[in-house]
């Protein structure tokens, strides 16, 4: 008999039934076997709701605990989860649950109405709910038993569906099987050196693979236990550090950031941390060497994507380069190409990253063209940009559709930001190309500078002037009191390009 591929392992990993796995804000203590219980009652749910193995059980709902149990019990139940941020409004939503017809949906109580309306005109077969009390209809009818037989699952069998963001197109459905997740998640807890006397703080929502995929996962195949929080509190995040409740944190650069705002931040107040962690967005080299010079801790940052979950990490022994996303990982093979092509590139030369290995994900939901055109001699094109230096380590350029190309030259907005934030009074940079008459596109930067700057357009084209060739250098500087980013943090530069396309409309 087959057995459950990802949850088999999960179960083998618990070292007792009484550990703690969770602890909430309000000091309620969830432990291994409370999160047995409460899964087994909703995959039963799930199971009376009609919900068969291979199914998609769509999940639109705010951070909570029997959230997180909801995808243990759909995993239990054989089914694909199918996670949506939170910020889609119904209308979105809507193209989501046409495209991967989920026998079940679950959703926040105050769009109920509304959500069970769409979900009767697009044949959706139940509609559940789940606030951010961790109440609702969900909850309210789990009145099942608390054993559940786990469904047979295969490593080849889906366990999860992530729509990527759709920027350049609607929105692609990435099929992650069992194999895909567990692989993942054993690697890096094995790398990050994971073990059951490890406490995460967990800060990070659930509908996106950082915290989900590699977080939540991470924490249960290694037996540890998180502080389970539904936003990240920088001074309680301190607290708790002082007080020696946790041991790792995994985040996004917006962390960090707001950490260094804080004078509690110490040397001391950090002492019993074991491992800081960023992802999700390029953290800023800037932002990593003060880290290190007020806690003595180095941020280990990683890179990843949703189709692939993690590729690589910096070392947990070893140099931690501020940016650099370190080596690609035990198992994943990495190459960097001629983004034309398809030529394998020497180390050094920036080009198209491409990525091999048991975490990458098995194609695009219902989209067989597109998924064999992301595929080259068995290498996941990610459409990054970047190279691999002499010593091995990954560094990230940024997005092929990031590129410049003004005047047929191209340009990496990576190496003009690293420029433009190096300019005292610059807290941070977005670099883009818009629309030109004469160079095809124009090297547009926009700029977030600190309040007591005297910066000015003319000053920024004054300071790059010996710095970058001209034709690297932005022809037009705006400047922003922030940028626009998503909700793991990435700045959004397809708002930007939207915001200034219209600039050098009338250059001569």
């Amino acid at each position: 008999m087959i057995e459950n591929h990802l949850f088999s392992a999960i179960r083998a990993a618990i070292p007792a039934m009484d550990k703690p796995l969770a602890r909430l804000i309000d000091g309620t203590v969830e432990t291994y076997g409370d999160a047995l219980a409460l899964s087994a009652r909703l995959a039963n749910l799930l199971v009376a709701r009609g919900v068969k193995p291979g199914d998609r059980v769509a999940v639109q709902v705010e951070k909570s605990w029997p959230a997180l149990a909801l995808y243990l019990a759909t995993i239990r139940a054989g089914a694909v989860y199918l996670p949506l941020n939170t910020a889609y409004t119904l209308n979105e939503v809507e193209y989501f649950l046409s495209d991967a017809e989920p026998a079940v949906f679950v959703c926040r109580p105050e769009i109920e109405q509304d959500a069970r309306a769409l979900a009767t005109r697009l044949g959706v077969g139940a509609v559940e709910t789940l606030g951010t009390d961790g109440k609702g209809s969900l909850t309210d009818a789990a009145a099942f038993p608390d054993t559940f037989e786990d469904a047979a699952r295969g490593p080849e069998d889906l366990g999860g569906i992530l729509y990527t963001s759709g920027t350049t197109g609607r929105a692609k459905g990435a099929m992650l099987t069992h194999a895909n997740l567990l692989s993942n998640a054993q690697t890096l807890k094995d790398y990050w050196r994971f073990t059951a006397d490890d406490v995460l703080l967990h800060a990070l929502p659930i509908f996106h693979t950082h915290g989900l995929f590699v977080a939540s996962n991470i924490i249960l195949l290694a037996g540890a236990s998180m502080e389970f929080r539904s936003k990240f509190d920088p001074k309680e995040a301190i607290a708790l550090m002082s007080a020696g409740k946790v041991t790792t944190l995994m985040g996004v650069p917006t962390f960090y950031t707001r950490l260094l705002d804080q004078p509690g931040l110490t040397r001391e107040a950090t002492k019993g941390m074991r491992l800081f962690i960023s992802g999700s967005a390029p953290l800023l080299a800037e932002t990593h060497r003060a880290f290190e010079e007020r806690t003595g801790h180095a941020i280990l940052e990683r890179y990843g994507m949703t189709e692939t979950g993690m590729n690589t990490s910096n070392p947990y022994d070893g140099a931690r380069i501020a940016g650099t996303v370190g080596y690609p990982l035990p198992g994943i093979s990495a190459r960097v190409t001629d983004p034309e092509t398809g030529a394998v590139l020497p180390n050094g030369e920036i080009g198209m990253i491409e990525v091999q290995g048991p975490n990458v994900f098995k194609g695009y939901w219902r989209m067989p063209e597109k998924t064999a055109s992301e595929f080259r001699d068995g290498f996941f094109i990610t459409g990054d940009l970047g190279k691999i230096d002499e010593k091995g380590y990954v560094h990230i350029v940024g997005r092929g559709k990031d590129l410049v190309i003004t005047g047929g030259f191209n340009v990496y907005p990576k190496e003009v930001e690293g420029e433009i934030d190096a300019i005292p009074g610059v807290i941070e940079s977005a670099v883009i190309g818009v629309p030109h008459p004469d160079f095809g596109e124009g090297v547009t930067a926009v700029i977030v500078a600190q309040k007591d700057a005297t910066l000015t357009e003319e000053s920024v084209h004054r300071a790059l002037e010996n710095r970058l060739a001209k034709f690297k250098q932005p022809k037009r500087v705006f400047f922003v009191s922030e940028l626009p980013r998503n909700t793991m943090g990435k700045v959004q530069k397809n708002i930007l390009r939207d915001t200034y396309k219209d600039i050098y409309r009338n250059v001569a």
